[in-house]
C-alpha cells in the first residue's frame, strides 16, 4: 500500500540553487575560445570551420582595401569581417563555457561523493538499526535508508517508501520529482537529495561504477 507523501515536512529542506559559474570558468572559457580557433579544432565543426575560412578570406580582402586595392568600401569589408570573427569566437566561447560548467559540476559531484555517508540497513525496515558508513563502501544489493535532507549515496532502486527528490544536481531540472517503490519511478541517482519523507533503497552498483564517480 502506497504511503501518503508529506509535501510540507515539519523541517523543510531549503533547496540549494546554483549561484552561477565561478569567475575562473568564464576566464578559462575566454582563453579556450581563442585556442579553439586552431583549424584542427574547428574542422570538427564543419559549419564553424567554413565560417572561420570565410573570416580569414574577408580579413585578407579588408587588408587589401586598407592598402587601396580593394574592390569594395573598406568600412563594408571591415564590418563583415568583424561580424564573422565575432560569430566564430562567440560560438567557441559558448562551447568552452558549457564544457567548463560540465567539468565544474562533475568535480562538485565527486567532492559530494567523498563527503556523503550512507545509513546501511540489514533488512527492509525503517525502524531497524543502521550502520553509518561512507558511500563508497556500499556494495551492490546493499540496503540503505535516506530521510529528509539526506543525500542519496548511490544509484539504486527504491524498495520501500515514497519521497520528493531534488535531482537538479544531476539533471539540471529545478522541480523535485516523486520516487517510490514499484513502477517506473523507483530508480534513484546518487548525488540527489531527499526533500521530504524517506526511502529504503537497494544499491544497484558497486563502488566506482556509479553515475557520478570520477
Amino acid at each position: 500500500m502506497t504511503q501518503a507523501l508529506n509535501i510540507e515536512p515539519s523541517n523543510p529542506v531549503e533547496l540549494k540553487r546554483p549561484t552561477g559559474l565561478k569567475r575562473k570558468v568564464y576566464l578559462q572559457a575566454v582563453v579556450d575560445a581563442f585556442v579553439k580557433l586552431n583549424p584542427r579544432w574547428m574542422v570538427r565543426n564543419p559549419v564553424m570551420f567554413v565560417t572561420e575560412v570565410g573570416s580569414v578570406l574577408t580579413t585578407v580582402l579588408w587588408i587589401q582595401a586598407l592598402l587601396g586595392h580593394g574592390e569594395a568600401p573598406t568600412m563594408f569589408v571591415g564590418s563583415v569581417t568583424l561580424w564573422l570573427w565575432l560569430c566564430v569566437i562567440f560560438a567557441n566561447f559558448s562551447e568552452a563555457l558549457a564544457e567548463g560548467r560540465g567539468k565544474a559540476q562533475a568535480a562538485a559531484l565527486r567532492r559530494t561523493r567523498r563527503e556523503t555517508h550512507a545509513k546501511k540497513l540489514s533488512k527492509i525496515d525503517r525502524a531497524a538499526k543502521y550502520d553509518l558508513i561512507l558511500s563508497n563502501e556500499l556494495k551492490q544489493n546493499d540496503l540503505f535508508l535516506v530521510e529528509t535532507g539526506d543525500m542519496i549515496p548511490a544509484d539504486g532502486e527504491v524498495v520501500q517508501g515514497i519521497a520528493s527528490v531534488d535531482e537538479s544536481a544531476v539533471t539540471g531540472e529545478s522541480a523535485p520529482v516523486i520516487r517510490e517503490s514499484g513502477g517506473d519511478r523507483s530508480a534513484v541517482t546518487g548525488g540527489t537529495r531527499v526533500l521530504s519523507d524517506w526511502l529504503i533503497v537497494r544499491a544497484s552498483t558497486n563502488p566506482g561504477r556509479v553515475f557520478w564517480t570520477a
